[in-house]
C-alpha cells in the first residue's frame, strides 16, 4: 500500500520542526525554510530554460545544497535529533564564487544598472535571485531573533543571490539577448 501524503497533523495550524518541537506554521523558522524552498522551487524551473550544460549541472548542485540549508532550518536547535543532517561547507560558497569568475570572464563589463527581462530564463532567474535575497533576509531575521541559523547558510545565500544574478547576465548573453539598461526618469 501507497504512503498516504497527508497526515491531517498540520490542519489546526501547527507543524513540527525536526526534534518534534511544534510551532505555529507562521513562526519566521517555518516562513524561512519554506522561502529556501520555494527559491528550490525556481531553481529549477530555471533549469528546464538554461542551454549551457555547465549551467544546468551547477543548478542541481545548487538545488541539493538547498535540500542541506532546509533541513538545516527545519531542525529545533534546542534538541538533539538522531537524524544527521548534511553539512554547508565553505567549499560550496568558492564553487559559487568560482562559477561567477568563469561567467564573468566571457561577458563585457556591466556598465549600467539592467532591467530584468529579454527573454524567458533571464527574467525567471531575476525571480529566483529575488526570492533568494528574501531567504537571506528571513535568516537574518532568525538571527536578529537570537534564533540560530548557521552563519554559512547566511553567506552561502549572500553568494548564492550574486551567482544566480550573473548567470542571468551570462544566460543572456549565451542567447544572444541584448541587455536592457535602466534609464532612470529625471
Amino acid at each position: 500500500m501507497a504512503l498516504k501524503i497527508y497526515t491531517k497533523t498540520g490542519d489546526a495550524g501547527k507543524t513540527s520542526l525536526i526534534g518534534g518541537t511544534k510551532v505555529p506554521k507562521s513562526h519566521i523558522r517555518i516562513e524561512t525554510y519554506g522561502t529556501v524552498d520555494e527559491l528550490n522551487s525556481y531553481i529549477g524551473f530555471c533549469n528546464d530554460l538554461l542551454t549551457d550544460e555547465a549551467s544546468r549541472l551547477m543548478m542541481r548542485e545548487i538545488q541539493d545544497r538547498l535540500f542541506t540549508i532546509g533541513s538545516s532550518l527545519a531542525c529545533d536547535p534546542e534538541k538533539e535529533t538522531l537524524m544527521k543532517i548534511p553539512d554547508l561547507k565553505e567549499s560550496d560558497i568558492t564553487l559559487l564564487e568560482q562559477e561567477i569568475d568563469r561567467m564573468n570572464e566571457g561577458m563585457p563589463q556591466m556598465r549600467f544598472f539592467i532591467l530584468p527581462g529579454g527573454h524567458q530564463a533571464v527574467s525567471s532567474l531575476h525571480i529566483a535571485r529575488c526570492v533568494c535575497r528574501r531567504a537571506e533576509r528571513h535568516c537574518v531575521h532568525l538571527q536578529q531573533e537570537n534564533l540560530f541559523v548557521e552563519p554559512l547558510v547566511i553567506k552561502y545565500l549572500n553568494r548564492l543571490s550574486d551567482y544566480i544574478f550573473v548567470l542571468s547576465r551570462y544566460t543572456g548573453h549565451l542567447l544572444g539577448v541584448e541587455e536592457i539598461p535602466w534609464k532612470p526618469r529625471v
